[in-house]
């Protein structure tokens, strides 16, 4: 499995590229949402983990991007959003795009680790 962690904290972004990579997964990381865009555009990726609040945009607006190379239907299975400020606006944003959103901190890591692997649905 290739995943995409899009996260601007540093040691975040780097805990779950070692969690994911025990799991078996090939990680790749970007801390900028527009070169994750890149990355998206250039490569395929069968999850991208993005947090919400980057530095220079939004998870949402990376989703939006990934839109001109993915269906609504693909983009549902392929994105994860990770966040620490989840509103009853971001859920709802986050619903028209059919993406699960995992709260920062995870509760339970090994559930958070498995929704990004889709291993087993996380209990939401």
């Amino acid at each position: 499995m290739k995943i995409l962690v899009v996260e601007d904290e540093i040691l975040i972004q780097k805990s779950l590229q070692i969690f994911l990579q025990k799991r078996g997964a090939q990680v790749d990381v970007s801390s900028s949402g527009k070169k994750a865009i890149e990355m998206i555009k250039e490569h395929t990726y069968d999850r991208v983990v993005c947090d919400l609040m980057l530095q220079d945009i939004t998870g949402f607006d990376v989703i939006e991007e990934a839109k001109s190379k993915y269906t609504l239907e693909q983009i549902s299975d392929l994105f994860v959003i990770i966040t620490a400020y989840s509103s009853q606006q971001v859920l709802e944003k986050a619903e028209r795009y059919n993406c699960k959103v995992l709260n920062k901190p995870f509760e339970n890591m090994d559930d958070a680790l498995s929704t990004m692997m889709s291993q087993r649905p996380a209990n939401e």
